[in-house]
C-alpha cells in the first residue's frame, strides 16, 4: 500500500484524470524510451513462500491449534489456548472470543525485501474468523514488531473484515495489506520473517476455522520507471466470463461507493466463474433481483475492508476466491509477460494491478491511480488480451492492449500523474486463483513463477 503521499490503490477512473492527463505527457514520454526486447530473464526480485502441507503445519509452534492430514491437509482449532474480549470498530460490539495461536517458522527470504505481502486460504464457518500477524527480522539482526496483515472471516456478520491502520517502528510501516520499509534507499532490507495465526471461536462450540494455505511473497524490486521489454511467445487465448464493473455504479454504496470502484471483486469473479464456481441462489439471495450480474455484488461486499474502506485489498481478494470449493489464492509479484504467457498457456489467467495515465494505455479510454484487470490471452503480435471490468457493459470487457504498454504500467514502480509528480506503480503484483488439486501442467507453470 503507498505512503500517504502516495496515491491509494482504490480505482479512481474520473474524468479529472483523464482531462488533466495532457499536462502530464511530457513527463511521462520522457519516462517511456523504446527498448530492445530481450530474452534475458531478470535477476530474481521476488520470493514466495507457503505452508499448506501437514508436514507444514506441524512444524510451527502451537498453542491450541491442531494440524489435520488429508486431501487437503489444514490447521484447525482443537483446545482453546485463552480466552479474549474484542472490541470491534466497525460495529461498536464488544465480544468474547476463545482463541488458540499456530506461529510459523522463520522464513529466510531469498530475496531479501523491501516490501512483504502475506495471504491466506481459510474457512471460516459462523461464529469463528482468523486473525494474520507478521513479524520480520532486519537485515541488522533486529525484529519488527508483530503487525496485523488482517482480521479476516468470510462472512461479515461475527466480525467486520479489516486492516489494521498506524502500525509502525519507525524503520517500517503497513499500509493497508503491505509491509514497506520506510526507506529502502538507506540499504536496511527484510532478510526473513514469521507468520502467528489466531484462531477464533465462539465460547462453548466446537466450531473452528480451517486455515489451509498462509505464506507471504518478499520482493526488492528497483525503482523505475520503464522496465525491458520481453519477447512475445506463442499466441493463446483462454475463454473467461465478462464482467463490468460499471453496469454496477450506484449499487451498495456501502461497499465503496458502488461498482465504479469494484475492480478488484470484479476481477476475482471472472476468475473464480473461470474455474467453474460461482456463488448459490441462497447466497445471492440479499442481492437486489433487478440487478445484473448479482455475484459481483456479492464478491464486492465479500471482498469489503472496512477500515481501508474498499474492496481492493489484495489479501483479502484471494481469500475470497478460495472461499469456492477446493480454490486456492495467492498474491505475488511476476517479473515480466514471460511469466504471464507461461501462465496462460497452462490455463491459468492472471489477475493484474496497474496505474496509468489515458495515454500511457491505448484504447482504455481512462486514466487510474489503480486498477486490476485480468490477462487471459496473447495475440499472434504479442499484444495483451485482457479482461478489463472498466468497460462500460459486459460485451465490451474483452480488449487488446499494446504490449509494451501493458508491461510497462504494470511492472513500473514509479510513474507520474496527470499534474506531473512522481508517484508509485504496483511493480507487478498480481492475483492467481487456482485448484487445490492442480493438474501436472498448472503445478509447473505456478512452479516456474515461484508459487507451490
Amino acid at each position: 500500500m503507498p505512503s500517504p503521499s502516495q496515491p491509494s490503490r482504490r480505482t479512481l477512473l474520473t474524468a479529472a484524470v483523464a482531462a488533466a492527463a495532457a499536462g502530464a505527457a511530457t513527463p511521462a514520454a520522457a519516462a517511456t524510451p523504446a527498448h530492445r526486447p530481450t530474452r534475458t530473464k531478470p535477476a530474481p526480485t521476488v520470493d514466495h513462500h507457503a505452508w499448506t502441507s501437514h508436514a507444514d503445519w506441524r512444524s510451527g509452534t502451537a498453542k491450541g491449534t491442531r494440524a489435520v492430514p488429508g486431501t487437503r491437509p489444514g490447521l484447525v482449532l482443537d483446545t482453546p489456548a485463552s480466552r479474549t474480549d474484542y472490541a470491534d470498530p466497525h460495529t461498536g460490539r464488544t465480544s468474547t472470543w476463545e482463541y488458540a495461536t499456530w506461529t510459523s517458522p522463520a522464513h529466510t527470504l531469498s530475496v531479501p525485501a523491501t516490501e512483504v505481502i502475506a495471504s491466506w486460504n481459510a474457512h471460516t464457518p459462523a461464529g469463528t474468523w482468523i486473525q494474520t500477524e507478521l513479524s520480520a527480522r532486519y537485515s541488522d539482526g533486529t525484529d519488527t514488531p508483530w503487525y496485523v496483515m488482517g482480521r479476516w472471516a468470510a462472512g461479515d456478520e461475527d466480525i467486520r473484515r479489516t486492516s489494521v491502520d498506524d502500525q509502525s517502528d519507525g524503520r517500517s510501516s503497513v499500509w493497508t495489506d503491505t509491509l514497506a520499509l520506510d526507506d529502502a534507499a538507506s540499504g536496511l532490507r527484510l532478510a526473513s520473517y514469521r507468520l502467528r495465526l489466531t484462531l477464533y471461536r465462539a465460547p462453548g462450540t466446537r466450531k473452528t476455522p480451517t486455515v489451509w494455505r498462509a505464506g507471504a511473497m518478499g520482493s526488492d524490486v528497483p525503482d523505475r520507471f520503464t522496465v525491458p521489454a520481453s519477447t512475445p511467445g506463442p499466441a493463446h487465448e483462454l475463454r473467461v466470463p465478462s464482467y463490468s464493473q460499471e453496469i454496477h455504479k450506484g449499487q451498495y454504496p456501502q461497499y465503496d461507493n458502488g461498482g465504479e470502484a469494484w475492480c478488484s471483486p470484479t476481477s476475482s469473479q471472472m476468475i473464480v466463474e473461470y474455474w467453474g464456481r460461482r456463488p448459490t441462489a441462497a447466497q445471492l439471495a440479499w442481492v437486489d433481483p433487478s440487478y445484473a450480474d448479482p455475484q459481483v455484488c456479492h464478491a464486492a461486499r465479500y471482498t469489503f475492508d472496512y477500515q481501508y474502506e474498499g474492496c481492493g485489498n489484495w489479501p483479502f481478494n484471494a481469500a475470497y476466491a478460495a472461499t469456492y470449493k477446493d480454490m486456492q489464492g495467492v498474491v505475488t509479484r511476476l517479473t515480466s509477460l514471460t511469466d504471464v504467457e507461461t501462465l496462460v498457456a497452462a490455463g491459468i489467467p492472471v489477475i493484474t494491478s496497474q496505474s496509468f495515465l489515458k495515454e500511457e494505455l491505448t484504447g482504455a479510454g481512462y486514466g487510474t491511480s489503480g486498477h486490476l484487470m485480468t490477462v487471459t490471452g496473447f495475440t499472434a503480435d504479442g499484444d495483451v488480451i485482457a479482461h478489463d471490468p472498466a468497460a462500460p457493459s459486459d460485451a465490451e470487457v474483452r480488449r487488446v492492449y499494446r504490449r509494451r504498454e501493458f508491461e510497462n504500467i504494470w511492472l513500473r514502480t514509479k510513474r507520474y500523474d496527470a499534474n506531473g509528480q512522481v508517484k508509485s506503480g504496483s511493480g507487478g503484483v498480481c492475483y492467481l486463483y487456482f485448484p487445490a488439486g492442480p493438474t501436472p501442467g498448472v503445478r509447473r507453470a505456478l512452479e516456474s513463477v515461484g508459487v507451490r
